[in-house]
């Protein structure tokens, strides 16, 4: 596996940092790293693993073609955690804001997103937009 930072950002290589979480998603022990590994199967068009860690009652299953689609089309850049509210592993919640870099149709677009995450199975999940 290469030696470079991981597809979220993280200065570990993917095989030590998101690729972990992709084997086993009980690795993301804060509502960070699941939100980051999320990035991470965005960059990789991993429907099955953007799925599982969405929370079953928001879980858009439906989509799930398009979302790959969707993620194949688009040349992923960076991702920017801006704040964090709990979401530590002793809590049961959190949110996660942050900014996801990408171009489309050659211009650079800019998801800017507070995430929901809530624990579902004793495992983070991605809930939706935080209110």
């Amino acid at each position: 596996m290469s030696t470079s930072n991981c597809f979220c950002g993280s200065p570990s290589n993917y095989a030590s940092c998101c690729g972990k979480v992709h084997s086993n998603i009980n690795n993301a022990v804060t509502a960070e790293q699941l939100m980051r590994s999320r990035y991470s199967a965005f960059v990789l068009a991993d429907g099955n693993y953007l799925m599982k860690s969405h929370h079953s009652s928001t879980r858009p299953l439906k989509d799930k073609k398009a979302i790959v689609n969707w993620a194949k089309s688009v040349t992923w850049v960076k991702l920017e955690v801006i704040a964090k509210t709990k979401g530590k592993a002793e809590d049961d919640e959190g949110t996660v804001t942050f900014d996801a870099y990408y171009y489309e149709n050659g211009k650079l677009e800019v998801i800017h997103e507070k995430s929901a995450f809530k624990k579902e199975n004793e495992h983070w999940t991605y809930l939706g937009l935080a209110k």
